[in-house]
Order: structure tokens, then C-alpha cells, then sequence
């Protein structure tokens, strides 16, 4: 079996070719036309001298021309390498430099900030713009237009054999330290992430064609709204697996919780995908003040960020026969786990999920941890294959246990008595207080939980005594914040320690595209004010 994601797309798009993939705004293109594109894109790569293993960035916000993008390297087993468009001059510079790019795709709206950092890229020799509407004139005289680039280029899908060891790189991280590179054989990551291994049963599908095979004996293919950036796993394996299975997937450019409410009226997709609070609660907000007709979606299911209580609490009001869902994993991982939202739950506990195939909890020493301990969340089985130039990382998370090679994250997580798995926080944002462990996402939930705080990200801050204080930069729901009713309610869910002892109010709380708490922000943040509030 080849396995390789441009294969099974192709299997997809002869299956079903006159089948419409993919939605953006007005525009449709069906499978056949996708493929055509992509194929156009991968011979002008190629015959720029791009091939097997040459990295290539998309610098892009999600739109048909980064799936085309995505597609179009796959299929000439070159490297697509997600690009965080949110970054500014030297965070771009370094992740261009670390992921060696030779080459790269963007929007129109980047173009200044690619430019003026490409005197310090030696290796990036060739760029593609891609038209949008978010601001900027023109193609640089350094790089040459998309549109352009296909016109001239052939359809044909006459590409070599490909591999199942062809690569699949995302760039994780940057919200604590520098972003860094994963790297999985492109079947490893099908099967933990793109339906290779079924999500409920935990069974490997028969063969390549499976996926494609079952989409074409589906008369009534489903819509997946893929809200998520497609630089992020969260958004492009959902993205995949809907398109690998003969299904229909539906972008918009740009986050806005009114259009996105429009759009489900209009094209009545079946999922929702999206991530977490960031997401999911500008939604619950948008559609309180304009309800829609949203009686087409079957599933919304969060992934990468969490989900508060009172956000389930709301999504399962007003979508009563709607199955919220919420999976844990990472780049590092893939799958973890599912987990089915319930309404009225204790809103400090954490995400609790089912384990997917090969997830565990493992102790310091690798062994599985009995229920009731706590330990780290492992994966064995189909794991990556390290980090991009980073053998000393790879060499402290990917570890061979007893004859068998697993990776070992910094998430800690509890086995429950019946198996399932209570996630608790990541190991590396731990706020050590006078001695006691502090898990900022728990303190997070418990924060956010209160009506009158709209988004939270708790830090540890430091401090003489106690080594650190927990603190929190929090944004208002409507109104001010009452910080005694705050206090008073954190209090009756958790133990004192874990506290905020010191409080920021911002007018939004910054996240990473993905919606992950932007950790990185909220202690410069701090490290500039004064705490409106500090806690007795």
C-alpha cells in the first residue's frame, strides 16, 4: 500500500469525481477539478526544481488554493511546511531558516512581511503569491502569481510512485519557547489521524481504498465546516479525512462567528470542527443574538484547545440533538482519545476521553500507570519519527520501553477505574508554588466557569517566598469583574493554592490561530502592568 496522502486523494477523486469537494464562499470545485489544480500547481513546483523531500512553506490562511497547496506537494513527494501567519519578522525568520525552506506558497496579504526578511533566507529561491481579499497590492518582482503559474502548467496526473515513508511535517509550539518540527512517516499520521485506524473501534481499515470505496457507496456524502487553521493539525487531518472518504469540506478564509452562522444556514454542513473556548464561544455568543436554522449539523467537535463546561453546557442547549465532542492529542501524538460532552459537569475537571489505539499513561520510567495514578500520556505504535533537527528533544521524548518505541509528552493526565483518561495539564507549564504543583488548565477552566469572565490564561509569576505565584490575565464577559466573587468561587472548587493571587484584565485574551492559550503573551503582558487585582 502506498498510504501517501496524495494517493489517497486520488483514490477519492476517481471515485467520485464529479462530487463537490471543497466550498469557499462562491466558489465549489469538485474532486476532479481539485485534482486538476493540484496537479497544475505540482508540475510548476516541479519544473521549478522542487521533488521528493524539498520543504516547502505555506504561508497562508485557509482557502481551496492551500488545500491545492497541500495537495499539489504531496503529489511530487515534496514537504508542505505549515507557516503560522500570525508571526511577525523574526519568528518568520527563524522558522524559515529552522525548516529549510527552498521554496513557498502565500497570500498577498504576507508578502511585506516575507520580503522583508528574505535577504536572511540563502536557501528560499522561489515564491508563489496567491491573490486574496485581505489587504496589499500586487506580486513582488521576487516571486510569480499563482494563477499565473497553473495557466501555464499541465493537468496531467502523470507524477512517479510515491512512498508511505514520504514525509509530513508540522511545526508545533511557539506559544512557551520556539516552535518546533514533527516529523511522521505520511502513513503513521494517516492512521492515527486521517481514519487509517478507525476512531471508535480502533480497528485498521482494510486497505488505501477503503476510505474512497465507502465514500462512493454513500449517496449522501457529508459537509465538515472546518473553522480551525489549515496550518494546524486540528484543521488539516479533519480536512483530509472528510476528502479521503468522498466527503465535502467547507473553509472560511477568516474566523467571524456571524458569517460562520450564515454560512450553516446557507450550505448546511453536518460537522463543525473547531477548537476549544476560542472558537466555540464567540459562536454560542454570535448565534444567541441571531439564531439560524442549524438543524443540519449532526456533530461539533473540538480539538488541540479545551472546552469549558458552561461553553458544553451551552452548546448542548441550543443544539439539543447535536453530539459535542472533545479529543485530546498532538503533533507529537496524533489521536489520544474521545471524549463526549455532558451537561452540568464539575467545571474544574478536566477533559475525561476514551483512549484511542496505542495511547497510554506511562510513569518517569515508561511502565503503564495503574487506575488511579497519574502519569504521562504516552502513544506506542504509529508515533513520528523525532523533531526536525532536534536529536537532543527527540532523544527525551521518543524512548524504546521494554523492546517497544514510544513517545512520552509533557501532558500529564490520571487513569480513571474504568480505564478512561482525566487530562490534567502539560508538564511544562506547571506553576511550582511554595512547593505545590499547579496545572494551569485547571485553574483556567475554574476561572472561565464564572459569568463574569469571558477568557482566562493562567501563568506562574515569580516570587521571593513561594518561588512562584499563580496568576491570571482574564478578559470581562460585559461588565467588571468582581474579584471577591471571583476569589469566592475559585475557593469552592479548588484547593487554595491554586488561587490567582494576582490578576490582569485585558480587553481579549490572545490565543494562537489554533485557540491554544498564548502563554508567551500573557507573561510579557504582565511583566509590563500592574495586577488590577492581588488576592490576600
Amino acid at each position: 500500500m502506498a498510504c501517501n496522502f496524495a494517493d489517497l486523494y486520488e483514490h477519492s477523486a476517481d471515485a467520485v469525481p464529479d462530487r463537490t469537494a471543497v466550498i469557499e464562499g462562491p466558489r465549489r470545485l469538485t474532486f476532479a477539478q481539485l485534482d486538476a489544480r493540484a496537479n497544475r500547481l505540482a508540475h510548476h513546483l516541479s519544473a521549478a526544481g522542487a521533488g521528493p523531500g524539498t520543504h516547502i512553506g505555506f504561508h497562508m490562511h485557509n482557502s481551496i488554493e492551500t488545500l491545492e497547496t497541500l495537495l499539489g506537494c504531496y503529489k511530487i513527494r515534496a514537504v508542505p511546511v505549515n507557516i503560522n501567519y500570525r508571526y511577525r519578522a523574526e519568528e518568520l525568520r527563524y522558522v524559515y531558516d529552522n525548516a529549510d525552506l527552498e521554496m513557498a506558497v502565500h497570500h498577498r496579504c504576507y508578502a511585506p512581511l516575507i520580503e522583508e526578511i528574505r535577504a536572511q533566507l540563502p536557501t528560499l529561491r522561489h515564491t508563489l503569491v496567491v491573490e486574496d481579499d485581505q489587504g496589499g497590492a500586487g506580486v513582488p518582482s521576487s516571486s510569480v502569481s499563482y494563477e499565473a503559474a497553473l495557466e501555464s502548467a499541465s493537468s496531467d496526473r502523470d507524477f512517479g510512485p510515491r512512498s508511505a515513508d514520504d514525509h509530513f511535517i508540522m511545526y508545533t509550539g511557539g506559544t512557551t519557547g520556539l516552535p518546533k518540527g514533527v516529523i511522521w512517516r505520511q502513513e503513521d499520521m494517516w492512521r492515527v489521524l486521517g481514519g487509517g485506524i478507525d476512531f471508535y473501534t480502533g480497528e485498521p481499515v482494510a486497505d488505501e481504498y477503503q476510505q474512497s470505496r465507502a465514500g462512493a457507496q454513500n449517496s449522501s456524502p457529508m459537509t465538515w465546516f472546518v473553522l480551525p487553521p489549515l496550518i494546524h493539525a486540528a484543521a488539516m487531518m479533519p480536512t483530509f479525512t472528510a476528502l479521503w472518504s468522498g466527503n465535502t469540506v467547507l473553509f472560511q478564509p477568516r474566523f467571524d462567528p456571524v458569517e460562520v452562522w450564515q454560512v450553516v444556514a446557507r450550505e448546511r454542513p453536518h460537522v463543525l470542527v473547531v477548537t476549544g473556548d476560542a472558537i466555540a464561544r464567540p459562536l454560542v455568543d454570535s448565534y444567541r443574538a441571531a439564531p439560524v436554522d442549524a438543524s443540519s449539523l449532526i456533530s461539533i467537535g473540538s480539538g488541540a484547545a479545551q472546552l469549558t463546561q458552561p461553553v458544553k453546557n451551552a452548546l448542548l442547549e441550543l443544539f439539543p440533538n447535536t453530539l459535542v465532542t472533545e479529543s485530546i492529542g498532538s503533533s507529537e501524538t496524533g489521536f489520544g482519545g474521545i471524549g463526549f460532552a455532558r451537561k452540568d459537569d464539575d467545571p474544574a475537571r478536566a477533559p475525561r476521553v476514551t483512549t484511542g489505539r496505542g495511547a497510554l499513561v506511562v510513569d518517569d520510567a515508561g511502565q503503564p500507570v495503574a487506575p488511579g495514578g497519574e502519569g504521562w500520556v504516552a502513544k506506542t505504535g504509529n508515533v513520528p519519527i523525532g523533531y526536525y533537527k532536534d536529536p537532543v528533544k527527540t532523544g527525551e521524548l521518543f524512548r524504546t520501553v521494554d523492546g517497544v518505541r514510544m513517545v512520552i509528552t509533557d501532558d500529564r493526565a490520571r487513569v480513571e477505574s474504568d480505564g478512561s483518561v482525566t487530562l490534567i495539564g502539560r508538564g511544562n507549564m506547571v506553576i511550582n508554588t511554595g512547593g505545590e504543583k499547579v496545572f494551569p488548565e485547571e485553574v483556567e477552566a475554574t476561572v472561565k466557569a464564572h459569568p463574569a469572565v469571558y477568557d482566562a490564561v493562567v501563568i506562574g509569576v515569580p516570587h521571593e517566598r513561594w518561588g512562584e505565584l499563580v496568576a491570571a490575565v482574564v478578559s470581562a464577559a460585559e461588565s467588571e469583574i468582581d474579584f471577591t466573587a471571583l476569589e469566592e468561587h475559585v475557593r469552592a472548587r479548588l484547593a487554595g493554592y491554586k488561587l490567582p493571587r494576582r490578576i490582569w484584565v485585558a480587553d481579549t485574551v490572545a490565543r494562537t490561530p489554533s485557540g491554544k492559550p498564548d502563554y508567551r503573551w500573557a507573561k510579557a503582558y504582565v511583566a509590563e502592568r500592574t495586577p488590577d487585582h492581588e488576592a490576600g
